[in-house]
């Protein structure tokens, strides 16, 4: 499975985004996907799964929405009212089977990831 992470760019604090990430490969509708982002200087986290179940994390809850179209082997992540904290380079990634709740947003589950995609937030 291949993915391509799309759609970052620069917004203004308060204006949405909607990053995508087209899988190549069969059985998407099969695999767990998750978003996860890196901010300069910190380590890797989870933004939001979706899969055997949707899961978000608390930043990012009320604001961000995961989707996806299975026909399009195509997942989203719509990303409204941008906080300059949301500043990070965003990675799809794929995981095979379903994970449900917490299982979903360990990074190690995860056996292919993007190339990223930046997204910067002004103030």
């Amino acid at each position: 499975v291949q993915l391509q992470a799309s759609g970052g760019g620069l917004v203004q604090a308060g204006g949405s985004l909607r990053l995508s990430c087209a899988a190549s490969g069969r059985s998407f509708g099969n695999y767990n996907m998750g978003w996860f982002r890196q901010a300069p200087g910190k380590e890797r986290e989870i933004v939001a799964t979706s899969g055997g179940s949707t899961y978000y994390a608390d930043s990012v809850k009320g604001r961000f929405t995961i989707s996806r179209d299975n026909a399009e082997n195509t997942v989203y992540l719509q990303m409204n009212s941008l906080k300059p904290e949301d500043t990070a380079v965003y990675y799809c990634a794929a995981a095979r089977g379903r994970y449900y709740g917490s299982s979903a947003t360990f990074q190690g589950v995860y056996d292919y990831w993007g190339q990223g995609t930046l997204v910067t937030v002004s103030s």
